[in-house]
């Protein structure tokens, strides 16, 4: 039988790519005790100018002594400068530009006592040197030798407002040199001329990349593939630390996008810190808060996540001890990482060919069955926004589902089981489909809600990021933050029956709208409301009975609107002057005295309306003996129904351009199923209405302006929830058009998903010719 012509180069020339030590640090150690041997060192060279790569490969050789080894590196550091004969300076054919520039030395140029020494630099298509002066035959005293992963960094003018110098920095492989000069222009002519230079350079590949494509060409030969993994010990476990990155990484550049809290070094030497990390899970008895930072770190550097999946490839192949407690640490890391970042293709390939060869060397046994959840789970993710919060860690380790609960109002609280990948869409639907919605016209959703805000989640958005966030805004606040099930598109609430769950939405909907304070209507009104939400809770009137507080009944900015208002400051100059004056000398103790004072007269005033307003609740809620449950809700539904502004959705706006001249800045933009309409806060009738069929576009002008057109002219609208308002606009139109039948025989669009459903940022109705709106403010 021949031999195979691609094992016998891989047994002669593959060993050559298992690096030094000193870079990697994976020596092969020998189970005879025999000496260990060092790895052979790899670089990959640029020949000429055809841009060529060379693979340079030296033998392994005997462990040396550290004055061989510092002779090696510096044999090595030689054979990375391209020699150069004997020419003058100025006549070398090879410079692209040429120019004295002053480097720093020492103590730098920010130190005044020793001042950046000037030299002759040249730029050639190979390296960056720099001369003694000039003239001809001048010594060269140094070259950094530029490669792909070279980089440079552009003048920075903090740094010429310090020290009157623009600069110019390039990273080498083990050189950095800052350069300065007085002048920017000539500043920039260096950095973009040496960025062209890096730019043209070949993409260095490392030899994990080249062993990558090797287990993927030979991928079906087990022979070929054992015989790789014995000769390269860069794609095995080691217990030594790593002294290089798998993958290349530009020299000396930083992540400028990584959040401010959290400060990093270059990306090289962050994946040689998270390969130590890697190698602490091995002993941790509680892994998960370290697991979460290296989860963190890869959000925070996203290039890093290759980095890190390679580690783990390599740290969970050919272990000391398959199974035990270290290995399975570094598969249940891996589990997270599947659950939240995907690989770029090449990796993702190597990754699935490890999983594979897992299974098959270690069938029935906890490592394969965490092979197979990752294989899994690769299938679906997409991308996180959060990593995974502690619980979530422990759920994915045991490869379980996590439980979310999600409250109803008006129904108890319901629990679903979800997983990492399931979206608020899936819940959503699951929801309507348990509570037996399905029929209802109606469109709901899932919404964050606090004491202080209340938003709906976005159809794609992933619930497990959703439960990490409120986790934690639950530590910060009382009472925490949670989920709930509501309307969130309203297309037909006069039909929806009384003794349904749906109508319960309905009421405890419409509840929230008059606490809010976003019902106008009468004091009166207010306080009938009141008792029919008493009535719904406890029936009759009893002493005994449950009593809620006043503002889970009552809309407290009511009850602040009765308070006096207080002085405003004064505006002399010289009474203001007067005032601070006094706050800060003598009398300051007797003004806070003074402030105190009337804060609890305020206080006592604002007891005795809530007492006198309650009292009439009270009287109020005696008058309704023996309504039963669903009449009171249902007279609280018809009361709230009486506003013309009922079943739509009310934002916060500031009106940079108003269409009804005098208008307050501060309005109501309300959203429903067939108009837009604007209401000044407390009117119960709107200034404008706009039904769809007049706006020709809609969007967003920038984050916080939203903008409407209206054939010859544009409103524009200031709010911190244009991406809401957006969204909701887009599903009432997509509704719409579902609705409507077909203007051809070709096939209708499918009916819309509901508030889940992605739309652009800009939108636009068109209404048909002939079409009239129906809504009563549109003429």
């Amino acid at each position: 039988m021949p031999f195979p012509g691609g094992l016998w180069w891989l047994l002669c020339c593959r060993q050559g790519f298992t690096l030094l030590r000193r870079d990697y640090g994976d020596a092969d150690r020998e189970a005879d005790g025999e000496e260990e041997e060092e790895e052979a060192s790899f670089e990959l060279r640029t020949q000429g100018d055809q841009g060529s790569l060379e693979v340079s490969l030296s033998q392994p050789t005997r462990r040396s002594s550290g004055s061989e080894r510092s002779l090696l590196v510096a044999e090595e550091m030689r054979s990375l400068i391209v020699e150069k004969g004997p020419e003058p300076v100025e006549d070398d054919p090879d410079a692209l530009i040429k120019g004295w520039l002053q480097r720093e030395v020492r103590g730098g140029v920010k130190t005044p006592w020793i001042r950046p020494r000037k030299y002759w630099f040249v730029l050639t298509p190979d390296s960056l040197d720099y001369y003694s002066s000039n003239e001809k035959g001048a010594r060269r005293l140094g070259s950094l030798v530029l490669t792909s992963l070279c980089s440079v960094l552009w003048p920075d003018k903090q740094t010429f407002k310090e020290t009157g110098y623009w600069s110019v920095t390039v990273f080498g492989r083990k050189h950095c040199y800052r350069l300065y000069t007085e002048r920017l222009k000539e500043a920039v002519r260096w950095v973009c001329a040496v960025q062209k230079v890096i730019d043209s350079k070949a993409p260095v590949q490392t030899p994990t990349q080249l062993l990558m494509r090797d287990v993927e060409e030979h991928c079906g030969s087990p022979e070929v593939l054992e015989q790789i993994y014995r000769c390269n010990p860069i794609l095995r476990y080691t217990s030594s630390p790593l002294y290089a990155p798998l993958l290349p990484f530009p020299y000396g550049s930083l992540d400028q996008s990584a959040p401010g809290p959290r400060s990093y070094t270059a990306l090289r030497d962050e994946a040689v810190k998270l390969f130590n990390s890697l190698q602490q899970l091995e002993s941790e008895r509680d892994p998960v808060p370290l697991m979460q930072g290296i989860l963190q770190t890869c959000l925070d550097l996203p290039p890093l996540v290759d980095e890190i999946y390679c580690q783990l490839v390599k740290q969970t192949t050919e272990p000391p001890a398959p199974g035990g407690q270290g290995d399975l640490h570094y598969w249940q890391l891996l589990t997270c990482m599947s659950c939240t970042f995907l690989p770029s293709p090449p990796v993702l390939r190597f990754l699935r060919f490890h999983l594979d060869r897992t299974e098959s060397r270690f069938p029935a046994s906890e490592m394969a069955e965490y092979a197979c959840f990752i294989r899994e789970a690769l299938g679906k993710t997409k991308g996180r926004e959060c990593v995974p919060s502690l619980e979530e860690i422990l759920v994915l380790m045991r490869r379980q589902e996590m439980i979310c609960t999600v409250h109803c109002p008006g129904a108890p609280a319901c629990s679903v089981a979800i997983s990492s990948h399931t979206t608020a869409q899936e819940v959503a639907q699951e929801l309507v489909s348990r509570l037996g919605l399905s029929q209802s016209p109606n469109l709901f959703a899932l919404y964050e809600q606090s004491r202080r805000r209340e938003h709906p989640v976005g159809s794609t958005t992933l619930l497990a990021d959703v439960l990490t966030s409120l986790a934690g805004e639950q530590r910060e606040q009382d009472p925490p933050c949670r989920l709930c099930f509501k309307h969130y598109g309203f297309l037909d609430t006069d039909n929806v029956p009384r003794d349904s769950l749906e109508f319960a939405l309905l009421f405890e909907q419409a509840h929230e709208m008059v606490l809010r304070g976003y019902v106008p209507t009468s004091e009166e009104t207010l306080q009938t409301l009141a008792a029919l939400r008493l009535q719904s809770l406890n029936s009759d009137f009893s002493t005994h009975a449950p009593f809620p507080r006043l503002e889970e009944l009552f809309p407290p900015q009511v009850l602040h609107a009765r308070l006096p208002r207080p002085r405003p400051p004064p505006k002399c100059r010289g009474a203001r002057l007067r005032v601070g004056l006094l706050a800060g000398g003598l009398w300051g103790q007797a003004l806070a005295k003074q402030r105190a004072e009337r804060d609890q007269r305020l206080r006592g005033r604002l007891r005795e309306e809530g007492a006198s307003t309650m009292a009439a609740i009270l009287e109020k809620w005696k008058l309704l003996q023996g309504m039963g449950r669903p009449e009171a809700m249902a007279a609280y539904v018809a009361l709230v129904r009486e506003w013309p502004g009922f079943g739509s959705t009310l934002f916060d706006v500031d009106v940079r351009g108003s269409p009804v001249g005098a208008a307050p800045q501060r309005l109501w933009l309300s959203i429903g199923a067939k108009a837009v309409s604007l209401y000044k806060p407390g009117e119960p009738e709107p200034l404008d209405t706009f039904c769809y069929g007049r706006i020709s576009s809609f969007g967003a002008s920038d984050s916080s302006t939203f903008r409407i057109s209206l054939g010859d002219r544009d409103l524009l609208f200031e709010t911190s929830q244009v991406e809401e308002i957006v969204q909701l606009l887009n599903t009432y139109l997509a509704s719409a058009a579902a609705r409507q039948p077909p203007l051809s025989l070709e096939p209708a669009p499918s009916p819309a998903a509901g508030p889940w459903q992605h739309q652009p940022p800009v939108g636009s109705f068109h209404s048909q010719p002939g079409a009239r709106c129906g809504h009563a403010g549109c003429s």
